[in-house]
């Protein structure tokens, strides 16, 4: 299994500016979070309520102000209580290119597995520069783009700054790797019977094991997440197309009504019709 399907492919942003701003709050359709990575980085800021984030295994509680640096491939994934929160999705690379005097550090910040990767409170010089940008892209002012470039360079240097000799990769990459593998699978079968079989498979790992490991790093057994992915998937079909709830089920995986509902009351606190009324 290549994981490398699991990462969101979706065009950031244009060449010359690649960051897109996403604003989320309980209307938005993905407003929950399931795991995923892609090869970009993320930064998240909160701006009422609270997020409870997952970072390869890590478990952080978010409140308004704070922000979330996210590196490129790492898995993470969050749920919203009451929430709205921002994020911005860009390639660093290819925004920070042309930028010879900062090359090496740029490269070196690039090259660490987890990319800074952290949680930042508010009142943070961190947290402070990330509502700064957050404010230069939602205002779009002329000359926007030299002000966001710019806090992003800021930030950067400040989560540099923070780097010390004694950082080391995480032990639990090799897991990492192997729960990538298993949410790739998911994303791709969801549609179809999946069993805790063929993921402890995917993982290489006997089922017992595999078990135990998914659910220290997700905080939900195989069974639990796929399941909740389908929800996910299940929640979003519901509310851009016109397809029948029976057809929704069905496409996602469920092929007993009775259980889809049950699951989906589960996850959403209301039933498949009662979600989908609810938007309108």
């Amino acid at each position: 299994m290549n994981y490398s399907e699991l990462y969101e492919n979706k065009k950031r942003g244009t060449f010359d500016f690649p960051i897109e701003l996403y604003y989320v709050d309980a209307s938005s359709p993905r407003y929950q979070m399931p795991l995923h990575w892609h090869l970009e980085y993320e930064l998240i800021l909160i701006m009422q309520g609270h997020f409870y984030l997952s970072v390869d295994g890590k478990d952080y509680q978010m409140s308004a102000g704070d922000c979330a640096w996210i590196g490129d491939g790492v898995v993470h994934g969050g749920i919203p209580n009451d929430c709205i929160y921002e994020c911005v999705v860009f390639d660093l690379g290819t925004l920070l290119h042309d930028t010879p005097v900062c090359a090496r550090s740029a490269a070196e910040f690039m090259a660490d597995e987890r990319g800074c990767t952290g949680v930042f409170r508010k009142g943070s010089r961190q947290a402070e520069l990330a509502d700064m940008l957050f404010d230069s892209m939602e205002r779009e002012q002329k000359g926007y783009e030299w002000t966001t470039v710019g806090l992003m360079w800021q930030l950067m240097g400040s989560l540099i700054g923070l780097k010390t000799t004694s950082d080391s990769v995480p032990k639990k990459r090799r897991q990492i790797i192997r729960l990538k593998n298993v949410l790739a699978y998911i994303r791709d079968n969801y549609e179809n019977t999946v069993t805790l079989q063929e993921l402890a498979e995917v993982a290489d790992m006997a089922p017992r094991y595999f078990c135990r490991a998914f659910s220290s790093m997700t905080g939900k057994t195989p069974i639990e997440y796929l399941n909740y992915y389908r929800i996910e998937q299940a929640g979003e079909r519901l509310l851009l197309t016109e397809d029948s709830v029976t057809e929704i089920a069905l496409s996602c995986g469920f092929n007993d009504m009775s259980y889809f509902s049950k699951t989906f009351a589960k996850y959403k606190g209301v039933s498949p019709t009662a979600f989908r009324n609810a938007q309108i």
